[in-house]
């Protein structure tokens, strides 16, 4: 008797959150190849970003945002601050996952065809993902103020002066009261956090519109799916739950045996490191132009990737039907990763920056 009253009181339960939350209608139907690893990268970068962002919270609480301070707060949540080093460690392995199943992500997509109408707009969303992403592990760069962090405020410098009135803000001339430090880290914290929320509603939005892309078989065609499809949402979720806590044990782990890194205080003017692997292929570009080869090669490389639903525009979702386009991306993917090797193996020649 008493388990039955438990059974109607758990039921009355979920039955009370259900009316107010809605919560019946995430099992909607959706096609069962999205529950497979490659489909759920997407979601598996956000249980990236939570992390991310819970880590970046209590980091904050210790530290200072000022170049006279930076570099010892950052010593101080290593060596003084409660689990300081391993939440550093979490946070700065969580960066460099998310990195790695974003791009997996974005190559996914274009494998199979996702990006192809009526999707083309949440591609250019998912760009736009992507770039916030690599600008947060850029602006977390510099917040370290080691020697690295250093010459990456340097680069960011230049680049702003590069773009002129565009690039102010970048700049220390866009205000003398506050260092170009702090406001960095003003757009670490919020800018980029709410510039990612914002995008990651709209991504969601359009996919729950359009349902999950269709599986590439030899016959599939671009179309919404939404409403079709054998497995549940709620389905897809648990898996990607079980995908979730998979990736924090790894980032738990490498955060245990491999402690973030933090270099030397940094010497303003000089430049004698390389920036982070994820930054690498572009890095070469600077060595060829100087400055300049960053937004050259940056800015190419975007529009290349946003030009790509307007250049493949045929209906057909199978890679062996879209043979030109793939290997046009291969050779793209290849050229990327020498270019990066490249870079790693240069040994950077130690030349003074503008002040």
């Amino acid at each position: 008797m008493a388990t039955s009253t438990q059974g109607v009181s758990r039921n009355g339960f979920w039955e009370a959150l259900d009316e107010r939350l809605g919560l019946s209608g995430l099992a909607y139907p959706v096609p069962a190849h999205a529950n497979r690893l490659p489909y759920l990268l997407g979601g598996i970068t956000l249980f990236g970003f939570i992390i991310l962002i819970v880590t970046g919270l209590l980091l904050a609480q210790f530290y200072h945002p000022h170049p006279a301070d930076a570099h010892d707060s950052v010593i101080y949540i290593i060596t003084q601050a409660p689990f300081g080093d391993f939440i550093r460690s979490i946070h700065f392995w969580a960066a460099n996952l998310v990195v790695i199943t974003a791009l997996l992500h974005l190559v996914r997509i274009f494998v199979t065809g996702s990006f192809k109408r009526p999707r083309e707009f949440n591609w250019l969303v998912g760009l736009g993902l992507l770039g916030i992403t690599f600008l947060f592990v850029f602006t977390g760069t510099v917040l370290k103020w080691d020697q690295e962090g250093v010459e990456a405020l340097g680069h960011n410098k230049e680049i702003g002066e590069l773009l002129g009135n565009f690039g102010t803000w970048f700049t220390g001339e866009f205000t003398r009261s506050v260092p170009l430090l702090t406001r960095l880290y003003f757009g670490h914290i919020s800018v980029l956090p709410i510039t990612l929320i914002l995008l990651m509603v709209v991504h969601f939005y359009l996919i729950n519109r359009l349902g999950i892309s269709p599986q590439a078989t030899p016959d599939a065609i671009s179309g919404p799916t939404k409403g079709q499809g054998a497995s549940r949402f709620t389905a897809h979720l648990r898996r990607l739950a079980g995908y979730g806590l998979l990736l924090w044990g790894l980032i738990g782990l490498l955060a245990l045996l491999i402690p973030a890194p933090l270099g030397q205080p940094g010497v303003a003017g000089a430049e004698v490191t390389k920036p982070p692997w994820m930054f690498l292929p572009i890095y070469i570009f600077e060595n060829w132009l100087g400055i300049k080869g960053i937004l050259v090669g940056g800015g190419f490389l975007f529009i290349l990737l946003a030009l790509i639903p307007f250049i493949d525009r045929s209906p057909w979702l199978s890679p062996r039907k879209r043979r030109w386009i793939m290997i046009a991306g291969a050779i793209l993917l290849v050229a990327l990763i020498v270019f990066g090797m490249a870079a790693w193996l240069t040994v950077p020649a130690a030349h003074l920056m503008e002040p």
